[in-house]
């Protein structure tokens, strides 16, 4: 075999292999994303119990996108309803902590109650501030079925601020952010809350 046979040969199979790269990836595309909306859609709802809602909050997202409040920013909101009904809001919430932007989940009902807050992305101090990443969460779990007047303005603090909250140890900063983050998050609840829980037509 002549050289440039050879080289024609490689190129040939080189340009296969590439082809066949590409379809694989094309091919599986669909599935990978499907992979991540079941990824993400697992991140974001698992804070809600799975009965309490029977619609997709994910593919239908409210409009706030960048509304900036008075302690972070909302990112994104979602409506779970059940039978047409509005059960709970979710807010994609971001902060800044000690080491950077806090992204926290915060899951409201529509009393106006707290049903839970997640962590989704931080950069904190690992062992200390990094902990409000741990899932569950026993320190986030405190704020479960408080709002916006329980406890009142000044309760929504820090014990060291004359306020009602524990802190995660070592972390003050942190745990001041997501405190403030939480009640900005119910305060914009409570002065959004038609806007937000929407009504049956909106499904």
């Amino acid at each position: 075999m002549s050289r440039a046979s050879s080289v024609v040969i490689l190129a040939l199979l080189a340009v296969l292999g590439i082809g066949m790269t590409y379809l694989a990836q094309y091919s599986s595309a669909p599935h990978i994303a499907a992979e991540q909306r079941l990824l993400d859609s697992r991140n974001l709802l698992d804070l809600l119990p799975p009965n309490n809602y029977d619609n997709q909050p994910l593919e239908k997202p409210l409009t706030l996108e960048n509304m900036t409040l008075s302690n972070s920013t909302l990112l994104a909101g979602y409506r779970a309803t059940k039978a047409g009904q509005p059960y709970a809001v979710l807010l994609r919430s971001q902060t800044l902590g000690y080491a950077g932007a806090i992204e926290l989940l915060i899951a409201i009902d529509a009393n106006a109650r707290l049903i839970g807050v997640k962590t989704l992305k931080q950069s904190e101090t690992p062992g200390l501030g990094a902990r409000i990443a741990d899932w569950p969460n026993n320190w986030l779990q405190s704020f479960t079925g408080k709002s916006r007047t329980d406890p009142d303005e000044k309760g929504w603090a820090l014990k060291k601020d004359q306020g009602q909250f524990d802190q995660v140890a070592g972390a003050t900063i942190t745990s001041r952010a997501v405190v403030n983050a939480t009640h900005d998050a119910l305060r914009y609840f409570d002065e959004h809350r038609q806007q937000l829980l929407g009504s049956p037509s909106h499904e």
